[in-house]
């Protein structure tokens, strides 16, 4: 078959056949067309109006360019080590996303639409990973009961942002007894220190509030008693639990591993940032949307 151009049509290119005279015009140039647009549409915040008024186009006719674009999967290239930052952001009560993102590429290499943050989510993402031949070398997480239980048989890394935030929810930001001021200064030092030193301060903080943690208050209506500072010892017992765990990225320097996971919610600001210009979308195409984003620039 022998072709020749003939001419545009609304600025893009006919071809015409000589064998049977149809005219038609390259069904690339409609995909072609269409990520360029997406592209615009995310990357540089634009709008089905903004658009449309650049293409002289509807939005109507903007929107279903956009609806016929297709999100790639994520092909692994190669088996390679990899350090992991996991955790989940959350754009309503029950719509959220969790992802696993390698800390050294600052790519997300899974993700997974969740309505709640369940362990079950992230023992299918370690799975994803193990079948696509990733080697998790270690992990760096938020400190949710029974992730650490999950990788036990490799290094985990607490999160030292949500450490100190854990801390802050049972002391606050001002508390008025002396041995949560003086728990709140040690947890200040947390990213400046060890765990040697860390382990030590702890000790000896405890050592002498220790008759003040057993106090007990009686319930004039019930006759029970409990503790009287709950959430002073609360506080101390998050930081005796999740020790082993604070200073990981010390014990294995070879892993280059972060102490905090907030290069990934760095990375969902961004992310709700890019969401926010496009508010009221249906959910499909709320999520056709985070999916580009996840993935990244191609």
């Amino acid at each position: 078959m022998t072709v020749k151009k003939n001419g545009y049509r609304r600025g893009i290119q006919r071809y015409k056949c000589t064998s049977c005279g149809k005219c038609f015009q390259s069904k690339r140039r409609k995909q072609k067309k269409g990520k360029q647009l997406f592209d615009e549409y995310v990357w540089k915040r634009q709008t089905y109006t903004d658009l449309g008024e650049d293409n002289d186009r509807s939005a109507k006719w903007i929107q279903r360019r956009l609806d016929d674009v297709s999100v790639k999967k994520i092909v692994v290239a190669s088996a390679r080590g990899v350090v992991l930052l996991l955790d989940a952001t959350f754009f309503s009560r029950s719509f959220g996303v969790l992802v696993f993102r390698e800390a050294w590429t600052k790519k997300n290499l899974w993700w997974k639409y969740v309505s709640s943050e369940k362990i079950v989510y992230y023992e299918q993402g370690k799975k994803h990973m193990e079948a696509n031949w990733f080697t998790i070398q270690a992990v760096v997480i938020d400190g949710r009961r029974g992730v650490k239980q999950l990788f036990r048989d490799i290094p985990v890394q607490m999160c030292h942002f949500h450490q100190a935030q854990i801390i802050q929810r049972y002391l606050t930001k001002n508390p008025k007894l002396e041995a949560s001021k003086e728990l709140k200064r040690i947890v200040e030092t947390l990213t400046k220190t060890d765990e040697y030193t860390l382990t030590k301060q702890l000790e000896e903080w405890h050592d002498k509030w220790n008759n003040f943690l057993k106090e007990k208050t009686i319930h004039p209506i019930t006759g029970t008693c409990s503790y009287t500072h709950t959430r002073v010892r609360s506080a101390y017992r998050s930081l005796k639990t999740n020790l082993p765990f604070l200073f990981t990225y010390q014990r294995c320097p070879e892993l280059n591993i972060p102490n905090t996971t907030n290069q990934l919610e760095g990375f969902f600001t961004y992310l709700k940032g890019l969401l926010n210009v496009h508010r009221g979308l249906i959910l499909k195409r709320k999520m056709k949307l985070i999916d580009i984003i996840l993935r990244g620039k191609q």
